[in-house]
């Protein structure tokens, strides 16, 4: 090999490796997809050159010790799931059930919506908000027509778990870019599907005409003790003997002002007069301490075990999915069917994940479990977008089962709110899958954030604020205000964002049609069209953060050495 190309090979790794560096710090690159799915270099040695040490060492770490750990993590990943909606149920189930409580509020659809949203961020649980509206409707307390737009928030707020999962993945760029992005893609499909849904909803109320046709054409009778434990039954006996919630008490603060007073930790256990006092962890100060005290611990720990696990699961799922394994894996996972039938197999990953979301009882555990697969590149975000559909299908089970316990006449009206939940994500999906361009676009906006997160790690922090509590809070003030001002702050707002679309669209497709001017953003201040500002002040007050001060030396060492 002659002294040149051996020069050219040299230089062509040495751009290889920063370009690998660039892409891990959030950098775009021409040669490079970010999105491309992780290679997995097969490092391990094949059993035929292994000794009997060797052997033995492999069958006991890599057959037997590593799926167990890993079994037992994934175990302990969903028991502190359950953990984080226990902590959000006693630091907000009270305010939680007190804002169902203002019945003038809640005509206004908007009011209802965020309401929705905040209710199931509080309670970290979409199946407890919408069993409570379904509560409320039962007891007449909320009309059904009024009760649709509450379970519309709620299908958003049930989102914010795999937010969570995601952000913590973000010590790593790469993975959190397709994280972030795969938690994303339900926000967006959820956001858009209410954009367009909620003003046909209140336009033409084809929601509540639907569902009432659909309940008048069966033979609905009430089921009694209608709750399935499939998942719980595995996770209860550890999760019950750590703290017991009570989220009848939700629903009862929703229904009574009687019972604001109320502690939400289960103090008796039993029925009737065989009653016993509960023993758990907590019980020694369950009465003595108060809700938001023991939330917040009970919080804080499981913020540390949710980090701990995830991390643990992240490591060694990149261990386990090494070389062969990861490459069928992901054939199996991300292709299609052959020949004509591809285009049937998005169809049965929403099939699929209703299914497995169903025998989980709940959206969130699956779609948080799936975040992980998605950041080390197991699972593709289109992959990731037809198994979200079908777990938001799902989750409707639960309100299902909870309206078929309700009693005689309250069965009607309580089943006609969860099948509009229900005929809400059909329509959804209807909408943003079967047309290949409108599959697009909450991939595209989901990929938008991951690629916005993977530079600026902070703006996962700041939309989870703005997204699910901030904006939701505001705009319920605004409500309170009343419809006037609600409109008058809103209808501008919604003019200029869509201004702001269509321009953003037609300097990238047809800059020949705008004004030189407009071809760019660069005639408006810096801070108008760039995250840069506000990342050089936050990055001054986390001037020490570990991970961009690593990234920095690792990319001007790569750079020293080419």
């Amino acid at each position: 090999m002659s002294l040149s190309s051996k020069q050219s090979d040299a230089n062509h790794g040495q751009e290889e490796e920063i370009s690998s560096v660039k892409l891990a710090s959030g950098e775009q690159t021409e040669d490079v997809d970010p999105w491309a799915i992780s290679t997995f270099v097969v490092k391990s040695v094949p059993w035929n050159q292994l000794n009997g040490r060797g052997k033995a060492k492999r069958v006991l770490w890599d057959y037997i010790f590593r799926p167990i750990f890993l079994l037992f993590l994934i175990y302990m990943f969903i028991c502190s799931l359950d953990f984080l909606s226990s902590a959000f149920r006693l630091l907000g189930g009270t305010a939680a059930g007190e804002v169902f409580t203002n019945s003038e509020i809640l005509g206004n659809p908007i009011a209802g919506l965020m309401i929705g949203v905040l209710a199931t961020v509080l309670v970290q649980s979409s199946s407890t908000s919408t069993s409570i509206v379904v509560s409320m409707v039962g007891n007449g307390l909320l009309t059904v027509d009024v009760a649709i737009f509450i379970v519309m928030g709620a299908n958003i707020g049930t989102s914010v778990t795999n937010t969570i999962v995601a952000i913590s993945q973000s010590g790593d760029r790469s993975q959190f870019r397709r994280a972030f992005a795969g938690a994303t893609v339900h926000d967006m499909f959820n956001w858009l599907s209410v954009i367009i849904l909620l003003p046909l909803e209140w336009a033409t109320g084809y929601l509540y005409r639907l569902s009432d046709y659909a309940i008048r054409s069966l033979q609905i009778e009430t089921l009694e003790n209608a709750n399935v434990k499939l998942l719980k039954a595995a996770t209860e006996p550890f999760t019950q003997y750590v703290i017991k919630i009570d989220t009848d008490v939700i629903t009862q603060i929703a229904l009574s002002d009687a019972a604001r007073n109320t502690t939400m930790i289960k103090v008796f256990c039993g029925k009737g007069n065989e009653t016993t006092k509960c023993k758990f962890l907590f019980m020694n100060v369950a009465g003595k301490w108060d809700d938001w005290i023991i939330g917040l611990i009970l919080l804080l720990v499981t913020l540390f075990i949710l980090c701990s696990c995830l991390v643990l699961i992240v490591k060694l799922l990149n261990s386990i999915f090494a070389g062969h394994v990861a490459v069928l894996l992901k054939k199996f996972v991300n292709s299609d069917f052959p020949g004509c039938a591809k285009h049937f197999t998005g169809y049965v990953a929403i099939l699929f994940g209703a299914l497995l979301t169903i025998l989980l009882n709940s959206s969130s555990i699956f779609t948080s479990a799936l975040t992980p697969l998605v950041g080390i590149g197991v699972v593709t975000i289109e992959r990731m977008y037809p198994l979200t559909l079908g777990a938001n299908i799902g989750t409707t089970f639960t309100a299902i089962l909870a309206s078929l316990a309700q009693e005689g006449d309250k069965l009607s009206d309580s089943m006609q709110v969860s099948m509009c939940h229900l005929f809400f994500n059909l329509s959804g999906i209807l909408l943003w899958y079967p047309v290949p361009f409108m599959r697009k676009i909450p991939i595209f906006l989901a990929k938008k954030l991951g690629n916005t997160t993977a530079k600026y790690r902070w703006f996962a922090g700041l939309y989870l604020l703005l997204m699910f509590f901030a904006i939701p809070a505001l705009i319920f003030g605004l409500s309170a205000a009343g419809t006037l001002v609600l409109g008058c702050v809103l209808v501008p707002v919604a003019v200029v964002t869509l201004a702001i679309v269509v321009v953003n669209f037609l300097q990238k497709k047809r800059p020949d049609w705008l004004p030189k001017a407009l071809r760019t953003w660069n005639f408006l201040p810096i801070c108008c069209h760039s995250l840069k500002p506000m990342d050089s002040v936050i990055t001054k007050l986390i001037a020490c953060c570990p991970c961009r001060s690593a990234d920095k030396a690792k990319s001007d060492s790569l750079e020293l050495q080419a």
